[in-house]
């Protein structure tokens, strides 16, 4: 009985799993490593795309569907020992990360930059950069538990998204079809 009870508050537990599971028309972020960019996905739309910097070898920046665990504001980085809000910090002024290859978030992210020159290259040691502005602005738009996808593709950022059903295809249907 209290395996079974366990089990029920386990699974209908709030932060089980983390976050809410997105539906469609929830956030979803998608990054594409061939053309260095990264759609936002809200309300059954592509609402933004933005110009990153990913892995400076193709297997760096992990391919898969992943989910966000973890959020900071000037993150601090601690391979170097340079505090968050530090000019010299390249995880610039947000962290935004998630669990790609078993991690926990807090090795692979998409985040700021102190270099905003090295957007649209590949150049990382794995996590995805933006400038900070947009970084600063995507931040605000994603909750923990947003699913984000990275890829090589030459799909557009639209049927990706119906593809892992981030946008819904009845309200993408042609009228005739609904």
């Amino acid at each position: 009985m209290k395996s079974l009870l366990a089990l029920i508050m386990l699974t209908t537990s709030p932060i089980w799993p983390i976050g809410e599971n997105p539906s469609p028309g929830y956030p979803f972020l998608i990054v594409n490593k061939l053309t260095n960019q990264l759609a936002y996905v809200d309300d059954n739309e592509v609402k933004d795309v933005y110009h990153v910097a990913t892995g400076k070898k193709g297997d760096l920046t992990p391919e898969g569907l992943h989910t966000i665990t973890i959020k900071a504001v000037n993150p601090y980085y601690r391979k170097l020992d340079i505090p968050g809000g530090d000019e010299k910090n390249p995880l610039g002024s947000r962290w935004i990360g998630f669990d790609a290859e078993n991690t926990n978030g807090r090795i692979y992210g998409v985040h700021g930059t102190n270099r905003p020159e090295s957007i649209g290259r590949y150049i990382s040691n794995g996590c995805i950069r933006m400038k900070n502005e947009k970084v600063e602005k995507l931040f605000d738009r994603i909750p923990i538990g947003t699913k984000v996808l990275i890829v090589s593709s030459n799909e557009s950022f639209e049927s990706l998204a119906r593809e892992y059903h981030a946008i819904d295809p009845i309200i993408e249907a042609p009228p005739f079809f609904r």
